[in-house]
């Protein structure tokens, strides 16, 4: 795990348009002063809002170890993920336990870690990178 590595801001949002229904990931990932090191607009099939939720996370968190982050610093817009990740809700759904573990064990690798949500016009670019990929998918522009 490293200690002394950098600290970096990950903006995660996931999407399905119908739920289930085709569904996206948009993940910024950021250093402290805003500077965007990568950005990710992806489609993921056909899932839930709250699978594709956790799915933007763990793709964000991938690529924040890529990247040498010790510290990370979630923000999102989905209070569900936020509050089971710190605990604070039960993860009940059988589907999102596996992915609740993976995201608890990604999370492991860093020595720090905060998640905070927001509301989603503070979490617009991530927003715009779903709807770009689901638009995509789609046919829709």
């Amino acid at each position: 795990m490293p200690e002394d590595g950098r600290t970096l801001v990950l903006h995660v949002d996931g999407g399905a348009r119908g739920n289930p229904g085709p569904a996206a990931i948009g993940v910024v990932v950021s250093e402290l002063d805003g500077t965007v090191l990568d950005e990710v607009a992806e489609p993921i099939g056909v899932t839930t809002n709250n699978v594709a939720e956790y799915r933007s996370l763990l793709r964000g968190l991938e690529l924040a170890a890529a990247l040498g982050a010790a510290e990370v610093r979630i923000v999102g817009d989905s209070e569900l993920i936020a509050r089971q990740l710190d605990g604070s809700y039960r993860v009940r759904h059988p589907a999102m336990k596996p992915l609740h573990a993976e995201a608890i064990a990604a999370l492991g690798a860093f020595a720090r870690w905060s998640i905070r949500t927001v509301p989603r016009a503070q979490n617009a670019r991530a927003d715009e990178l779903v709807n770009r990929a689901l638009d995509g998918v789609l046919g829709r522009r």
